[in-house]
């Protein structure tokens, strides 16, 4: 650095601030994780507070940021499915000291609220479960690739297996630059353009080069020469866990999903990881809804179902139905959630009532799911408000 050089433009300044940024989101050190979540829930802190209207239902969420992407909008999703219509959302502020007061939330027909777990525990039971906020599955890659990949489906092997056959494919690890910016300019970006449009949610150019590439390993799959997937991990030494972080196919093409391709890069890389000193394989993860295809995907790999272990493994959501609609228990039943148990374990919770049967093609069987229980409606929303006739009489 020269004399005249601000510290704040330096070289070494810029990648301590990436690295800082990087772990402060993503450490899963238990003295970094404890202090985000003080300083992320504190009550001095100020909330979005937003609800949001969609086909004849109101959901509000306040709280914790992450949560607007994360809970909010896959309930959106949800809820437009068919229709072509958008939410409506209103918006306002709520301080962290309010969120814990029902009577200051915004008004809906289904409240949630993002905080920590310790406060979330600690708010009113009636109509309510306890969320994660996030899960993450996890794959034990020890005892070489043959013992790994018997974990997988049957169908998923016997899928990919014939895959295989129709198609020239390798796998290989990269370490050059220029494909570090092939994958994060043709691959990566696109992919997540064409899967989440505006929702999209990515990391830095910048960042996955300095905090990603530098230090954890990058992989391509390629079909006759050429590159038309790949993906890139976080690897920790210490813990000898690899972490899926940013993955794509050629152009965020659906050929590529069509053919297999992107399926494929979790085969190969649970493959890769069991013959290479990989302790555990960590998928990342979804919202905790059954529903959510992602967790139906990756569930197929046997993996285990685990709180994140990074600061979303300390935050909750507490979701509690304020009015009884016809609206409202069509999500419920169509939406099984995992929930948080009193002991701290994880149930699948199916909602049912005598017109509307559990949604079980929604599977729950996984690793980390301690049990299943199917809760009828009318038991459950006994103290709620009734409007069951909402849909004629709006």
């Amino acid at each position: 650095m020269s004399a005249g050089t601000p510290p704040s433009r330096s070289p070494l300044y810029r990648r301590l601030r990436m690295h800082a940024g990087y772990h402060w989101r993503n450490s899963g050190h238990p003295a970094v994780t404890r202090w985000r979540t003080a300083v992320d829930t504190r009550d001095s802190a100020v909330f979005p507070a937003v609800r949001s209207d969609l086909n004849g239902m109101s959901v509000s969420y306040a709280g914790l940021a992450e949560g607007l992407a994360y809970t909010l909008e896959f309930t959106e999703l949800r809820r437009e499915t068919g229709s072509g219509k958008a939410a409506r959302r209103t918006s306002a502020r709520i301080s962290g000291k309010a969120l814990g007061a029902v009577s200051r939330l915004p008004d809906a027909d289904v409240t949630i609220v993002g905080t920590s777990a310790a406060r979330a525990r600690q708010m009113t039971e009636s109509a309510s479960l306890i969320i994660p906020m996030r899960i993450h599955f996890v794959l034990d890659t020890q005892g070489g690739s043959d013992t790994a990949r018997r974990k997988i489906s049957k169908r998923e092997r016997s899928q990919f297996n014939h895959d295989m056959k129709l198609r020239d494919w390798s796998w290989s690890v990269e370490r050059d630059p220029a494909w570090f910016d092939f994958f994060y300019d043709r691959l990566y970006r696109p992919t997540m353009r064409n899967r989440h449009g505006t929702r999209e949610r990515t990391e830095t150019k910048e960042v996955s080069y300095e905090c990603l590439f530098r230090s954890g390993r990058m992989f391509s799959l390629s079909q006759n020469g050429e590159h038309i997937a790949g993906a890139l991990c976080h690897w920790d030494p210490a813990t000898q866990v690899l972490t899926l972080r940013l993955l794509g196919v050629l152009d965020g093409s659906e050929e590529h999903y069509d053919n297999g391709a992107f399926k494929a890069i979790y085969h190969f890389l649970i493959g890769w990881a069991a013959d290479n000193g990989v302790r555990f394989l960590d998928f990342q993860g979804t919202e905790p809804f059954l529903s959510k295809g992602t967790y139906q995907w990756k569930r197929r790999f046997g993996t285990r179902v685990i709180l994140p272990p990074n600061h979303f493994g300390n935050k909750r959501l507490w979701l509690q139905v304020r009015r009884d609609t016809p609206e409202v228990r069509d999500f419920l039943v169509a939406n099984p959630v995992l929930a948080e148990d009193v002991d701290g374990s994880l149930r699948a919770v199916y909602f049912h009532d005598s017109d509307r049967p559990a949604r079980r093609d929604y599977s729950a069987k996984s690793p980390g799911v301690a049990r299943v229980d199917h809760v009828d409606l009318d038991s459950f929303l006994a103290s709620v408000p009734q409007n069951l006739d909402r849909r004629t009489h709006p």
